[in-house]
């Protein structure tokens, strides 16, 4: 009787162990099928602003969440909020544009884009035109090739008189990224045999937006508008958010 006794105590001791075991497999098994969703979830959803300081993104991320004028100031973290295109919604990153923050905040958000929109001073392109596009051409080296992101470089505070038209600005940028990609074709061949894979564009040819994997278009903007009655002048930027949304 008393081994009997013991043999249900055993029987019920390992039935008890089996069942927290199974319990916890399905809590981890559930957990890591939840992670995924959430991954999922998230990838693709983004649409990043992003650019120098002093563009205009602020306010045109502004513009797009709440339609008015707000006044900005250099932004030190990023901006995040939803709207709502094609009956979805979006979630319009602002990443600062401060030399030393923009590429950390790039890396935390640019797996999750799906476009990105490159603001642009066209008051003082010419006079900013290598650090415009440097920025700009490490952005698609990112992502061209791997990603094929659609990028729109939008061409803001084409209200005020010395702006420079974004067909001048897209002709100025691509004879930039030409002397760019020379150039650091040369240190990376100098350092890296194997660099022929960051070569951005096609080989023997001069640099052209068209040339690469990733679609690359241009469009202008001006968001700075106080008077609240008056809309901003951003459609060409709604129009191409409705097609990549």
């Amino acid at each position: 009787m008393e081994k009997h006794v013991k043999h249900l105590l055993q029987d019920n001791a390992d039935s008890q162990l089996m069942g927290i075991l199974v319990a916890v497999f399905a809590i981890l098994i559930t957990l890591v099928l939840f992670a995924i969703w959430r991954r999922r979830k998230s990838v693709g959803q983004n649409i990043l602003l992003t650019g120098l300081s002093d563009g205009g993104k602020t306010l045109i991320y502004a513009r797009l969440l709440c339609s008015k004028f707000v006044q900005t100031h250099t932004s030190v973290k990023e901006n995040i909020g939803d709207i709502i295109i094609n009956n979805k919604s979006v979630k319009i990153v602002d990443i600062p544009g401060d030399e030393r923050m923009r590429y950390k905040f790039f890396e935390k958000y640019k797996l999750s884009a799906k476009g990105i929109v490159y603001v642009i001073d066209s008051v003082t392109f010419q006079k900013n035109i290598r650090d415009v596009a440097e920025y700009l051409y490490n952005l698609l080296s990112d992502v061209d090739g791997h990603k094929n992101l659609p990028v729109l470089v939008l061409c803001n505070k084409q209200d005020q008189t010395m702006a420079k038209g974004c067909s001048v600005i897209k002709s100025l940028l691509e004879k930039e990224l030409n002397l760019l990609r020379l150039t650091k074709t040369n240190q990376l061949e100098a350092t890296d045999a194997s660099s022929a894979n960051a070569f951005l564009g096609k080989s023997g040819k001069d640099f052209e937006f068209d040339h690469l994997n990733s679609k690359v278009e241009f469009a202008e903007s001006s968001a700075f508008v106080k008077d609240p009655e008056t809309p901003a002048q951003i459609e060409e930027l709604e129009v191409w958010l409705q097609k990549v949304a």
